[in-house]
């Protein structure tokens, strides 16, 4: 039995067979909005059935299944993290937590179009804050993505922060 995809945010839409390097960008800056946003429901609709959203905890980790992470999520548990952040019992969000990504140029460091494999690499800063408290994350993203039903989606998402091995407080939305 195969997983229905929800249907993706027009930015996310591909006019040819193989995605451009501007789509690429677009796809990215499309995202950050989205969460930026809270309009959680269509960023899902960006993931493959099958992807997973990775943290890592160390600099350079290489295996997220044998190594402790920050967080590895499959949809079934990125659903779970939106259904709590909109959660009327999620009291940590009363008021809710506000983010803003702002990107730096991503790398295209991948064009497969064969495998149907595109990876980026951006360097962002996050925001975070609620209330009275912000903090700031300078992180890198990455992005395996591919294209399915002629929208890009994204396979891997993995965020690297830069200061991993410094202790911070909860990260309740995502870089």
């Amino acid at each position: 039995m195969t997983a229905t995809v929800a249907e993706p945010p027009a930015f996310a839409r591909i006019a040819g067979a193989q995605p451009s390097q501007e789509d690429l960008h677009d796809f990215l800056y499309g995202e950050a909005r989205l969460l930026d946003e809270g309009r959680y429901d269509e960023w899902l609709a960006l993931f493959t059935p099958d992807a997973h959203y990775w943290m890592p905890l160390d600099w350079g980790q290489t295996d997220p299944r044998l190594v402790t992470s920050l967080l590895y999520e499959d949809m079934f548990m990125l659903r779970l993290r939106v259904e709590r952040l909109r959660g009327a019992r999620t009291f940590s969000q009363k008021p809710k937590s506000r983010c803003h990504h702002v990107l730096s140029r991503p790398f295209v460091d991948l064009m497969d179009h064969e495998a149907n494999l595109y990876r980026t690499v951006t360097p962002m800063h996050y925001v975070e804050t609620r209330l009275d408290d912000q903090f700031l994350l300078a992180v890198t993203a990455r992005h395996d993505l591919t294209v399915a039903e002629g929208a890009l989606r994204i396979r891997l998402k993995r965020v690297d922060i830069v200061n991993c091995d410094a202790a911070f407080g909860n990260i309740q939305l995502l870089p």
